[in-house]
């Protein structure tokens, strides 16, 4: 199965985008260009802004950029997904400000909470908070507050599971949404009922041996009766499935229909945390699965009229793999897979995290504490900072290496591309083509260095930066300014070296 997590333990969104670009890439002064050396405009002992040569050998690789549309990022594409039992943590609250601060990092965008405790904790109207197992108003007052100080909205979960014992009922489901919708306002992005509901037949789950996809829907629409009379007008979204594209996400949503969900939404993982198999090496290489499952689910929710969304996801279920999941892979893994999604259709990505374990979670948190941003943390910022806006078809030669490269085109002009270098040994030095003339070019480089050590590590779990800046558990950033390129013309040169990501802005 692709289960998830089983088992494991209101204002402008292009603002902030526009204006944390302005303050890295723009930073540089222009300066002239040295002679590409082999592949770049710059030179060893050249000025700091310059980008600098990277020690090791080289391999010759060209990126066109097409006139051609392949796709297109939304300013909220990169969301997170928490544990529901996160609201009693507490983690969520207007007074969490490291928190805050790392969400405004890479936001505003969508806070999704669900997850497999959705449907183990009931709502308690009179509850005191902050109690295992219960979900009372204070804890969403705290989530209501949150989402205030980051100006990120909510899509929200409620439980459907706990209907086989009779722990939850559509009435209790109906009282718990009335007085979310209150409290989160124009902040409630939506609401999903019951968490990978595919998989509540299976052999230990809420209704074992006696489930199908029409009796799923028939309870379904019971709670959704019972929400909508008591919340008119809130917005509906599912069925949050583990996976079964074509079995149960797609025949869901053509059942109810665009008049009743507004989002159909969709879980991955790329595989089994627990695998001995589920290696740095697998989790960087192309995936052939990701890309199938992203064409089902375009094709169908085109047919019922309504976007799809990776409402939850990340690199391998079961909690993730340690020293892979936690790693710097993720940083590059994650790139690929938020790229990925955008050009197969997503209207946007959760990535589901929480906690401090040796798996996954883009930031790391012990309680209300935060322990820091996890590597792939960065790999979600660097994407964000290339900004919401239309996908270029791109053309990426680089021999055998496993290389990518993506552009955007910006709202204001210009191109951004972010290319990924995912070869162990070999740097690339890379012409790019552009469709048009730039006048100015700048680079952001993510890498990974580790006290002592010669160049990056995949399973490497510190030392990652974004042009030598580090972030702090309180959301504390300095990088240094961005390199200047000097574009001719519709074409320049740069590096990518090995184990790395560069964000290539111009205009």
């Amino acid at each position: 199965m692709i289960g998830g997590e089983r088992d494991r333990p209101g204002c402008d969104p292009t603002a902030y985008f526009r204006l944390t670009r302005r303050r890295w890439l723009q930073a540089a002064a222009a300066l002239v260009g040295a002679s590409f050396l082999p592949g770049c405009g710059s030179s060893r002992g050249s000025s700091a802004s310059l980008q600098p040569v990277p020690s090791g050998p080289f391999t010759q690789a060209s990126l066109v950029v097409t006139p051609t549309i392949a796709g297109a990022i939304g300013p909220a594409f990169a969301g997170l997904s928490y544990e529901k039992s996160q609201l009693y943590g507490p983690l969520f609250s207007g007074s969490n400000t490291d928190l805050a601060a790392l969400f405004r990092m890479i936001g505003p965008s969508v806070l999704r909470i669900g997850g497999n405790s959705m449907d183990r904790n009931v709502w308690t109207p009179d509850g005191a908070g902050q109690t295992s197992g219960q979900i009372a108003p204070r804890d969403v007052d705290g989530l209501a507050a949150f989402l205030q100080a980051t100006g990120w909205q909510c899509l929200y979960g409620v439980n459907l599971g706990g209907a086989a014992t009779g722990a939850t009922t559509p009435a209790l489901a109906a009282a718990e949404v009335a007085y979310v919708a209150g409290k989160l306002g124009a902040s409630l992005l939506g609401i999903e009922i019951g968490n990978e509901c595919d998989l509540y037949g299976d052999t230990g789950s809420y209704f074992a041996g006696n489930w199908s996809l029409s009796q799923f829907i028939a309870l379904w629409q019971e709670f959704r009766a019972a929400i909508l009379a008591a919340a008119p007008g809130v917005v509906l979204t599912g069925p949050a499935d583990a996976s079964n594209e074509s079995s149960w996400t797609i025949p869901f949503g053509t059942t109810v229909t665009k008049s009743e969900i507004s989002l159909l939404t969709q879980h991955y993982y790329r595989a089994n945390g627990q695998s001995p198999t589920s290696t740095v090496e697998l989790l960087v290489s192309p995936d052939a699965k990701l890309v199938t499952d992203l064409s089902t689910l375009a094709t169908g929710a085109a047919a019922i009229g309504v976007p799809f969304r990776i409402a939850e996801c990340n690199s391998f279920y079961n909690g993730g793999s340690s020293g892979v999941s936690d790693a710097y892979a993720s940083a590059l893994w994650v790139v690929d897979f938020l790229f990925g999604c955008a050009l197969g259709g997503a209207s946007g990505v959760n990535l589901h995290g929480g906690g401090d374990g040796p798996g996954y979670t883009p930031i790391a948190n012990s309680g209300a504490t935060i322990v820091g941003a996890r590597p792939e943390f960065y790999g979600i910022l660097l994407f964000t900072l290339a900004g919401p806006g239309a996908l270029h078809a791109t053309q990426l030669s680089a021999g055998t290496l496993n290389a990518t490269g993506y552009a955007i085109e910006k709202g204001s002009g210009g191109i951004n591309m972010v290319i990924v270098n995912k070869d162990e040994t070999q740097n690339l030095a890379l012409t790019v083509t552009l469709p048009g003339a730039a006048s100015t070019a700048t680079l952001l480089q993510m890498t990974q260095r580790s006290a002592g050590a010669t160049g990056p590590d995949l399973s490497a779990t510190a030392g990652i930066t974004i042009q030598g800046g580090g972030i702090g558990p309180d959301g504390s950033f300095a990088p240094s300014s961005a390199y200047t390129l000097s574009p001719s013309g519709s074409r320049l040169t740069c590096y990518v070296p090995a184990l790395s990501a560069v964000l290539v802005e111009t205009s």
